[in-house]
């Protein structure tokens, strides 16, 4: 509710000014709140209290403030003219010019009234809207994008379009821009016609190119028609003459327009003679500055200009003076809309900058930053940095975009790239009250698209007033883009002697033994390889100790602590007055958290900062969230806000320390996920507080694009990818490798009298590898015929190679360190695993398999259901697969196993047929026929992946951004499935959240679904589920292009439809007779990241689940319909609001919880974690009031689980597993359904793992076998953690925790998952002792794990094995007091 106290109307008194930049920044970001929160702050925000405000919708404006209604003149005809735009910059242009026309009322009284296209989504507003159409004369429309809203307008205007005078449409899509109709220019065959005009429509344009195509012909075909004698050339120069007026903006240009329009088409008119000018022209593209003369078209003549201004100070006059290139919108400078742009070039200007403002009128920005920011004649940036206060993308705005162009300009200019925002469809009081923050439609057009260009830091600087539709400057928001644009600038000023860094590493849960926690990285090791890379570019790093292992001691000891200290090194006490004094939102904490300084990072009487500083840098530790060890803290439905300790360290980061720049070091931490608005943040959102104006560098892991967004949105991070380990297939080992060898032996003896005898070893030692619960094994003993062997040894040998074969990272990245080649084979044999349709390449297992006349499909099913032969055969194919690959590998690398010069290696062996080392290879095998041709275009792309796989760029990306420089946006996401996520060093972006579920993804889905359900078929007599309760995760749908949002919309039975830029906004129900099946009830539980990023996706579903169940069907066939019937009637609501299905966190919170209480043993019982998850997880988006954010929904959450028969999730990739981290288990309902269902039945649980072509779904209990046997207990997975010392066994304890996770949310892992992993980690005695050795605090958390998950009841074990866990435990607490001793 704090957001809701600041006020952007008023300014600052002028003692601001006096303050230091720093100190003022936030004193001015803060100064609204209260230092005591009294009477009237209490009122004010209970005014807001209630979330649906109006019409629950984002967009509350009225068109009514757009509505001109004239006093009719007598003898006068009345002209109506109706308007819908994007945004309101034409209001006031458009009102002034018809105000003026019935001013002088010499031909006609004009009547106007406006609509922004969000407005139409009100079905009141949109009501009106037809109504005022059915007497307009004149229709315009402009920028309509967004389809759904496109259609709405369409609908109205087609049934008026005969009757209407005339309808003008400029640049829209496609279906509205047929409406238009001039006399007898129409564009109703749009995109068919072979005409010039019509070409440019067609679909292959970008858009961009589309709007500078028009330019040139409005530029000259009114010249060329002005000649042509026919109506339909005069017609046809009236709409390019209309479109000259309409992009001239100025109120002259528009009452000009209408004068022109009106006395051209108007029939009243027709007589009368009406004199109207030509449009005034302004440049397509130049510079513009407020105090200038006129627009510039050279940049040479603006700064002569420039330099010779009188009201300049010598500051901005000095050649040292940072240049700022601003990239403004044509349409808000020729209308007149341009306040925040003034404010912006001002408030630099102030603080000693130049500015180069560009704009250009179509909507590419590359030709105009290349022209005007790059020196001629050095080819050279003439600017420091560039702020795009567009908010759009830089080529194609709002329609569709040109990446790679876009990044071809900003790569050659290679500066900062800051895209800020101006509220476009909201007000600023809209904005303030809105939880999620920025309109989704918003945050899809103006904060996901310009990412892809790589634009950071999305900060609001300029609001809307809801009565004259002006733009105008937010005060405080545009002085902290102008600080963090001078800021940017000083980077690249700075020497790297005198530059400051402050790297920051995470601790969770909070215990020495885990700090330095990221996924998959080595954290002191890439800290220390970065450091000494530093170092040699020249920063001071005095004092570095000589190895990682040194650092590491260096920062979790506290060389002054008395023994059995939890303390790290402090590396600074503050005083409770000083931290008051430099954290102005130090009150707003109080309400969480009490009175400073707290029990947290404290000593009782002062704030401690954990850290070391070695010359100018500082690696310091965050503090941890806080309240993962309060289990009542934990209930709360809302995340609290940071506590005094963590606001002290980033207020001694930024103002003590006085740090150019902050480094994140791993993935990932709690600063972006701290309460505030989810997207496009106010002043009183916690990450903005506590970031303030520190340039924030973030080293993220390349498979997570989800959360690597939401550190980029919520805490303004320049996100820089690194690899994940080179992934391995995981082998066989002790039992199974015994197991594999039978498997051979049976194989080659099974037709000898010996068959029986080797099959009932493979029995017993599949019992004793506990296969059993896998495998249907007979009972030993027992006579089987020869086809029951072999169907026997197949099953097992199907489930063994399936654990040989699944992939694994092992060990830690290290940053800086790419993979060697050999390292890469694996990684490249899954990359060749998948066919890859549209680019023309065959999977190398299909080729394979083709060649022996089978298709790789019906050899995966066989193999599932274990029929020997298919099992065998693709195990040649796997071993052939992997054998051409490591070939060809190895012949492109050196002796030192180093990859070298791949193009010419590739050029000087492809096409020598069997030259080739895969032909050479294959050419032994069974697979000698393989079809040369689709081998080459295979190992053609190969060796493309094989150059990015082995690229690094994680050091020198890193160097450019704290030198001020561009880094290269890149995707984020699998390297297998997508391959451009590599080199990592790139800076992380997700994708355009309309483009998903993609057409590949929806087939993907269909499998999946129908595997799903034909599974609980099986396992459930043969009866569909009736409702499926599953996850939705952001990283996961980046990943697979939205594939288990497409699995949600195929179990309802709906299709999605993507509009003519391919973007998805709408969905159709599949009839029943298609489908085949009834349509499946969901419960979808969105993860907070998912809410954040794709909210538009959220909104699909929420509409399709409610059209589903509106459908008139029998209730057998759509248990959606049935469920919501019953719910309704229970309930005493509408079946539309029975029918909410799509739940997540409320606004600005994330995760049960469940993960934080399991992690640090802060529950009682499973009860507990259950009250956990319906407290925060029962926050449902409406699609009917979308506005209004996350509501809690409690009861429908709980009703809609209670009717579950299923709990689903999926496994998209091979780095992450259930039990890598503790999403999974955080975000499991199984235990929880069958204490909600009336008739206490567990609910089935299913995993699909989509990580290998062969898409499976197995069941949660033999997913976590899978995964305990690849990882946990797999030697080669253990071996290669511990390889990487101090962190290894973090990773070892990590994954014995999220076991436990398991068995309190779902009861699914087996017992002798403990006992073998007791047997290998505490039995082992040398092992044990290199635990306890390399890190004795996780060694301890890892004893106080079994002898946990035995006292709840999780593992049963002998009365001795419990002894000697306890006996272990008080040795290594006094090992622990020893060395802090």
């Amino acid at each position: 509710m704090a957001s809701l106290l600041s006020s952007p109307f008023t300014l600052p008194n002028s003692k601001v000014e006096h303050l230091s930049s720093i100190s003022q920044k936030n004193y001015l970001l803060h100064s609204f709140l209260p230092k005591k929160l009294n009477q009237s702050n209490t009122q004010s925000s209970q005014k807001f209290k209630c979330a649906a405000i109006g019409n629950g919708l984002f967009t509350q404006t009225t068109p009514e403030v757009r509505r001109i209604v004239p006093e009719k003149l007598k003898g006068c005809p009345s002209v109506k003219i109706v308007y819908v735009v994007l945004e309101a910059q034409y209001q006031s242009s458009l009102t002034a010019a018809v105000q003026n026309l019935n001013q002088n009322g010499e031909y006609a009284s004009f009547e106007v009234v406006g609509y922004l296209v969000e407005e139409l989504r009100d079905e009141n507003t949109y009501k009106t809207f037809c109504k005022d159409l059915e007497d307009a004369n004149i229709f315009i429309g402009s920028l309509i994008f967004v389809e759904e809203l496109a259609l709405k307008v369409k609908n109205a205007v087609e049934k008026q379009r005969d009757r209407l005078d005339a309808v003008l449409v400029f640049p829209s899509m496609p279906e509205v821009m047929r409406l238009n109709k001039l006399g007898s220019f129409s564009m109703s065959q749009l995109g068919q016609s072979k005409s010039p005009f019509f070409q440019l429509f067609k679909k292959n344009k970008s858009s961009a190119g589309f709007a500078d195509s028009m330019l040139k012909l409005v530029r000259t075909l009114p010249k060329v028609l002005k000649y042509l004698p026919s109506d339909k050339a005069q017609d046809a120069r009236m709409y390019i003459l209309s479109l000259q007026f309409w992009l001239g903006g100025s109120p002259d240009n528009l009452e000009n327009f209408v004068k022109m329009i009106s006395g051209s088409y108007v029939p009243a008119l027709k007589g009368t003679k009406i004199e109207y000018s030509d449009p005034v022209l302004y440049l397509d593209s130049g510079i513009w500055h407020p105090l200038a003369p006129c627009m510039y078209d050279d940049v040479k003549e603006y700064l002569n200009w420039y330099s010779s201004r009188r009201d300049t100070n010598e500051e901005l006059k000095s050649p040292n003076a940072p240049i700022i290139g601003l990239v403004l919108q044509r349409s808000h400078i020729v209308t007149g809309d341009e306040s925040h742009y003034v404010a912006v070039i001002m408030e630099l200007e102030a603080k000693g900058a130049k500015v180069i403002p560009i704009f250009a009128g179509g909507l590419d920005f590359s030709g105009p930053v290349e022209r005007y920011f790059v020196d001629p004649i050095t080819k050279k940036p003439m600017v420091n940095s560039v702020v795009s206060l567009t908010g759009f993308a830089l080529v194609g705005g709002p329609a569709r975009q040109d990446h790679p162009r876009a990044v071809e300009a900003l790569m050659k200019l290679d500066v900062p790239y800051i895209v800020a925002l101006p509220l476009v469809f909201q007000t600023t009081e809209e904005w303030l009250n809105s939880t999620l923050g920025l309109h989704p439609i918003q945050v899809a057009l103006q904060v996901a698209l310009p990412e892809l260009d790589g634009g950071m830091e999305p900060i609001v600087f300029a609001g809307r007033d809801p009565r004259t539709g002006k733009i105008y400057s937010l005060a405080k928001r545009s002085r902290q883009l102008c600080f963090e644009l001078l800021i940017n600038d000083s980077l690249n000023l700075t020497s790297p002697s005198n530059k400051k860094l402050a790297i920051t590493v995470f601790s969770f849960p909070p215990d020495k033994g885990n700090v330095g926690t990221a996924a998959y990285l080595n954290v002191f090791a890439s800290i220390y390889a970065v450091l000494k890379d530093l170092k040699s570019d020249g920063y001071n790093v005095e004092g570095l100790p000589e190895t990682a292992e040194a650092l590491i001691e260096d920062i979790i000891h506290d060389k002054e602590a008395q023994f059995n200290s939890p303390n790290l090194n402090v590396a600074y006490k503050m005083g409770v007055r000083e931290y008051q004094s430099l954290t102005p939102y130090a009150t707003a904490l109080e309400e969480n958290w009490g009175k400073p300084p707290g029990n947290l990072n404290s000593d009782g009487e002062n704030l401690l900062v954990y850290g070391k500083q070695y010359g100018n840098v500082f690696i310091g530790v965050q503090p941890t969230f806080g309240y993962e060890g309060d289990p009542m803290r934990l209930l709360f439905s809302k995340s609290a806000s940071p506590h005094h300790g963590f606001a002290a360290y980033y207020s001694f980061v930024e103002k003590i320390f006085k740090a150019d720049a902050v480094l994140h070091f791993g993935t990932h931490g709690s600063l972006e996920f701290m309460p505030g608005k989810q997207v496009g943040m106010s002043d009183a959102c916690y990450p903005d507080s506590l970031i303030g104006n520190i340039p924030n560098v973030y080293y993220y892991a390349a498979n997570n694009p989800s959360e690597a967004t939401i550190a980029k949105r919520r805490s303004y991070a320049n996100t820089i990818s690194y690899l994940t380990p080179p992934a391995e297939n995981a082998g066989l080992y002790k039992g199974l490798k015994q197991l594999s060898e039978l498997i051979s032996s049976y194989q080659s003896l099974k037709d000898t009298g010996r068959g029986p005898q080797i099959v009932s070893s493979i029995i017993s030692t599949a019992r004793q590898c506990n296969l059993d619960k896998d495998v249907d094994l007979p009972e030993e003993g027992v006579e089987i015929s020869a086809k029951e062997r072999d169907l026997v040894v197949g099953k097992v040998y199907s489930k063994i190679m399936e654990i040989e074969s699944r992939l694994l990272p092992c060990g830690l990245h290290v940053i800086g360190e790419p993979p060697s080649a050999l390292e890469a084979v694996a990684t490249l044999v899954n990359i060749a695993a998948l066919d890859r349709p549209e680019e023309g390449i065959f999977s190398l297992p299909s080729i394979l398999a083709q060649t022996v006349g089978r298709e790789i499909e019906d050899v995966y099913r066989g193999s599932d259901k274990g029929i020997l032969r298919d099992v065998e055969l693709l195990r040649q194919i796997t071993e052939a697969s992997r054998g051409a690959i490591k070939a060809f590998v190895e012949q492109s690398t050196n002796e030192k196993g180093q990859v070298v010069d791949v193009s010419n290696k590739l050029t000087s062996i492809l096409g020598f047929g069997i030259n080739e080392p895969w032909v050479k290879y294959l050419s032994d095998t069974k697979f000698y026929r393989a079809d040369r041709e689709k081998l080459r275009v295979l190992f053609q792309f190969l060796g493309d992946c094989l150059k990015l796989v082995v690229a690094d760029n994680e050091l020198g990306s890193l160097k450019q951004a704290l030198e001020g420089k561009y880094v290269e946006p890149g995707p984020g996401g699998d390297p297998i499935r997508n391959p451009k996520v590599l080199p990592t060093g790139k800076n992380i972006h997700a994708l355009d959240p309309q483009s998903i579920p993609t057409t590949a993804a929806m087939q993907s889905a269909k499998v999946v679904v129908e595997r799903l359900l034909e599974r609980q078929k099986i396992d459930n007599g043969g009866k569909y589920p009736e409702t499926v309760a599953l996850v939705l995760w952001g990283t996961d749908n980046i990943k697979t292009y939205g594939e288990s949002l497409a699995q949600v919309l195929w179990m309802i039975g709906v299709m999605p439809i993507s509009d003519t830029f391919g973007r998805v906004n709408r969905v159709e129900p599949v009839s029943l007779e298609e489908l085949g099946r009834p349509r499946i009830d969901v419960v979808v539980n969105c993860s907070g990241v998912f809410r954040d990023l794709f909210i538009n996706q959220m909104n699909l579903l929420d509409r399709a689940v409610k059209m589903v169940a509106e459908l008139d069907e029998p209730e057998d066939q759509n248990y959606v319909r049935k469920h919501a019937l019953e719910q309704a009637k229970t309930l005493g609501v509408d079946v539309r609001e029975a029918a909410t299905r799509i739940f997540s966190n409320a606004s600005g919170s994330y995760s049960s919880n469940i993960n934080l209480a399991v992690e640090n043993s802060s529950w009682n019982d499973e009860k507990q974690l259950q009250d956990m998850y319906l407290s925060r997880k029962s926050f449902a988006f409406d699609s009917d009031a979308p506005g209004v954010g996350m509501a809690e929904k409690r009861k429908i959450f709980e009703m809609a689980l209670s009717t579950a028969d299923a709990t689903f999730q999926n496994l998209d990739s091979s780095e992450i597993s259930l039990t890598d981290v503790s999403h999974y288990f955080d975000s499991d309902p199984t235990n929880l359904v069958q204490n909600l269902r009336k008739d206490g039945k567990k609910p089935s649980a299913y995993i699909a793992d989509t990580t290998t072509a062969n898409a499976q779904v197995r069941t949660l209990s033999e997913t976590v076998r899978l995964d305990a046997r690849t990882k946990l207990l797999n030697p080669k997975w253990y071996e290669g953690m511990l390889s990487s010392g101090y962190e290894g066994v973090r990773e070892i304890e990590k994954r014995l925790t999220n076991t436990v996770g398991w068995s309190a949310t779902s009861g699914q892992v087996d017992n002798w998952v403990y006992e073998e992993a007791n047997t290998t980690f505490i039995q082992d005695e040398q092992m044990l002792n290199r635990l306890m050795s390399t890190n004795p605090n996780s060694f301890r958390k890892l004893v106080q794990t079994f002898l946990e998950a035995n006292g709840r009841g999780y593992w049963e074990t002998s009365a001795d094995n419990i002894e000697r866990l306890r006996q272990l435990y008080s040795e290594v607490e006094d090992k622990i007091e020893g060395i802090d001793r």
